[in-house]
């Protein structure tokens, strides 16, 4: 009758309703982490400087000395905070993608682990959202292991945007920190390093799944030292979320490039994904496209405390034949055609 007609009509407009606020919700907790990871440094550096001129200094002031005292605790480690890792905006932010965590082996809570996370991509997120939140459920999958995100020790000199960042669990990718962890951090620890780094985000571009790797043993030298078993990680999706122009090599606009890579640590990118309002429009949102990071298998490493080249290299050559085994058993699975390549530079 007329009266269940409308009942109907309201509850597909409730539902409606909660669709595009839910919608919402998922664009803005991806907004604010974007401009963290783009401004939020400079911009808490800037406020503090400000307040020293103000009449409320004694609050900045109070903070830098506050900040002097815990200036190594970042290299120690860090303060994770269970309660931040498990904020309901990061559960918006994983099904704003969605991002998914794949376990494939377990990992036992003895050892210690080095994960090598390919690829960088423009912004790591789905190394975010999976090792520094518990939206994908990381301690549920991996039970006892503490996930530690390596990222730019520079980030760790800016006030507010460091406690944010060690409140995830994420580290500075530094020998200090990580010898920290691994040696005096008892056993559990998972140290996540995108090995590429800022020389990989110059490559990323949707529909190219290429690693920067040959010329990266550095963590395997660690592993070595500290007899951390290796697991290769690679996440489908992640060069999809955001569009880029690429400069050849030898042009003005890569010279800039390695330049900013050299001496500041990262390397400025043209990017651009989706606008605010609508998603015809240019602008600082990823483009909601699907990222599922797969976890491999565990390669056991013995402890060598001073590994020779040949060592390095050895180890180093089964991480990139377990990377490209890895991709090869998951890429039609997770959308790329059975010829897909995994291209090692």
């Amino acid at each position: 009758g007329t009266g269940s007609s409308i009942l109907s009509a309201l509850q597909d407009l409730f539902w409606l309703s909660k669709s595009k606020v839910e919608k919402q919700l998922q664009i803005i907790s991806v907004l604010q982490w974007v401009l963290t990871f783009l401004i939020m440094g400079v911009a808490c550096t800037l406020i503090l400087m400000y307040i020293l001129c103000t009449d409320c200094w004694a609050i900045a002031a109070l903070y830098l000395a506050w900040l002097v005292f815990d200036w190594n605790t970042p290299k120690k480690g860090g303060r994770r905070s269970q309660w931040v890792r498990n904020w309901a905006i990061w559960r918006y932010f994983r099904d704003y993608f969605p991002i998914r965590l794949v376990k494939t082996h377990n990992l036992l809570t003895t050892r210690n682990y080095i994960f090598g996370y390919h690829p960088h991509g423009i912004m790591g997120l789905g190394a975010f959202c999976n090792f520094s939140t518990e939206a994908t459920g990381v301690s549920q999958k991996f039970p006892g292991i503490r996930p530690y995100l390596a990222t730019l020790a520079g980030n760790f000199r800016m006030p507010i945007l460091r406690d944010y960042l060690m409140s995830g669990g994420i580290c500075p990718v530094n020998r200090d920190s990580i010898d920290y962890i691994l040696s005096k951090n008892g056993s559990g620890n998972a140290i996540i390093i995108v090995v590429g780094g800022a020389a990989e985000s110059l490559n990323c571009t949707p529909g190219k799944n290429s690693v920067t790797l040959k010329n990266r043993k550095g963590f395997v030298k660690l592993a070595l030292r500290h007899g951390a078993d290796l697991v290769p990680v690679y996440s489908f999706g992640e060069n999809e979320v955001y569009k880029q122009v690429i400069f050849d090599e030898g042009s003005w606009g890569r010279w800039v490039q390695k330049k900013f890579q050299k001496h500041i640590g990262f390397a400025p990118c043209i990017f651009h994904g989706r606008g605010l309002f609508s998603s015809n429009t240019w602008g600082l949102l990823p483009y909601p496209k699907p990222i599922t990071t797969v976890v491999g298998e565990p390669i056991t490493i013995p402890k060598i405390d001073n590994p020779s080249q040949k060592e390095v290299d050895f180890y180093h050559s089964i991480y990139v034949d377990s990377l490209i085994k890895l991709f090869d058993k998951y890429k039609s699975k997770f959308g790329l055609p059975e010829a897909e390549v995994l291209e090692v530079n």
